[in-house]
């Protein structure tokens, strides 16, 4: 081993030397040294170039045999982040490192500076590196689909790349001018109030992307409301400072990322993925055109199909309780059925019918609390289709027949004119 190195050291102070000569002896006096120098950090470049070219085809070669990413997830996911390429520029510049003296080796006045150089050039590949590093983290939670942990590793990753730059910007600028480190930070703490308002946004958005991710209620894809702008569309895009989202109508709203810990955020997807969407509407009815049934009016609504089983025992139990109760020629006097009561059944009995309503959600039909206006009679259900279009469709086809039906029962519906 150390021969092949001493042989190298050899090889790269002999093409170092023919540079030299060639440069003296074809080139005027006053341009030879500038020459020299560049000649030979032309070819300093120039190897550490093809030993990074080197190194990149063995790791790079090794790894494609692991393309394979349902059998080795690990070593795709690195390979994808391109850390091969990172691990074959620290050789190369290592390698660069210890050629430095072989090429320069008769112009000793250009080593501190190139020392300095291929030292600011190891930290910033560093650092590259261990950006990838997350990256290759993402890459495998892709290929697993943990969407999840995706969206922490986007607040990390970002998080990383903005202090990155900044701590790497300090070692850069201590190598390369050969200043301490803590002298530099130091010289900070005067704008640290300022560094903490810069930040201010970074700092709320990594602790919202934590919270998003380790309380699993937001992803990339899912369909979200947010009451407060008055946005209902999907997630494209969920970072470390913004939140996209693409609205029905096709436009993209931006909200910034540390709203979804002060802002009320509805889910929607749950919906989407069960296929099931919330009816919730109602009917206004006026008080006045309510009233009891008499027999007679019970027996022509028993001809309704989806009644006629509901009123037949109704009937039986009515007239059985009336035939001793005193003044039961009074319809007030006793158990009696009335025509809102009778429809609020049917309209029960036709949500039941319905193969657009999913019969295993909440499926109700209430009344609600009196108003100014009449009184509501609610539909709450569920449709077992949860497209838009379809939905719609679904909900207009139940009310056009509700709204109709509700006449065969002599009910009034309430319509407001525009002031």
């Amino acid at each position: 081993m150390n021969k092949d190195l001493t042989n190298t050291k050899d090889f790269l102070q002999d093409i170092s030397d023919y540079i030299h000569v060639f440069v003296r002896d074809y080139f005027p006096d006053g341009w030879v040294l500038l020459l020299q120098i560049l000649a030979k950090f032309i070819f300093f470049i120039v190897i550490i170039y093809l030993v990074d070219f080197l190194f990149k085809l063995l790791i790079n070669s090794i790894f494609k045999v692991f393309f394979n990413k349902e059998k080795y997830p690990i070593l795709k996911s690195i390979y994808d982040a391109k850390i091969t390429n990172s691990i074959s520029h620290i050789n190369a510049l290592l390698f660069g490192s210890y050629a430095l003296f072989s090429i320069f080796y008769r112009h000793p006045k250009s080593f501190t500076f190139l020392e300095r150089l291929i030292g600011l050039f190891i930290v910033l590949v560093i650092a590259q590196l261990l950006l990838r590093g997350v990256t290759a983290f993402r890459n495998y939670f892709v290929i697993k689909k943990d969407y999840y942990k995706i969206i922490a590793l986007n607040a990390v990753s970002q998080t990383i790349n903005i202090f990155g730059i900044f701590v790497c910007s300090v070692i850069a600028i201590s190598v390369l001018f050969g200043i301490s480190g803590s002298a530099i930070v130091g010289s900070l703490g005067a704008i640290t109030a300022v560094l903490v308002l810069v930040f201010r946004d970074t700092i709320l958005g990594f602790v919202t992307g934590i919270h998003v991710a380790t309380s699993k209620n937001l992803k990339v894809g899912d369909w979200i409301g947010i009451p407060k702008y008055g946005l209902e569309g999907t997630i494209i895009d969920l970072n470390l400072l913004t939140t996209k989202i693409e609205n029905f109508d096709k436009t993209i709203s931006t909200i910034p990322t540390y709203d979804f810990l002060t802002t009320e955020i509805k889910n929607l997807q749950v919906m989407s993925e069960s296929n099931t969407r919330r009816i919730k509407r109602s009917i206004i009815f006026n008080i006045n055109s309510f009233k009891f049934l008499n027999l007679e009016e019970v027996e022509h609504f028993s001809k309704i199909n989806l009644i006629k089983g509901y009123l037949d025992n109704m009937k039986t139990e009515i007239v059985k309780e009336r035939s001793d109760l005193e003044n039961s020629d009074l319809i007030i006097n006793g158990r009696q059925l009335t025509n809102i009561g009778v429809f609020r059944e049917y309209a029960l009995h036709y949500l039941k019918s319905s193969k657009h309503i999913d019969q295993g959600g909440t499926l109700l039909v209430r009344q609600l609390e009196n108003t100014p206006h009449g009184m509501p009679l609610e539909i709450y259900c569920f449709t077992n289709d949860s497209a838009w279009a379809n939905y719609e469709v679904i909900m207009a086809d139940i009310f056009d027949h509700l709204l109709v039906a509700s006449k065969e029962f002599d009910l009034e519906i309430m319509q407001f004119n525009k002031m």
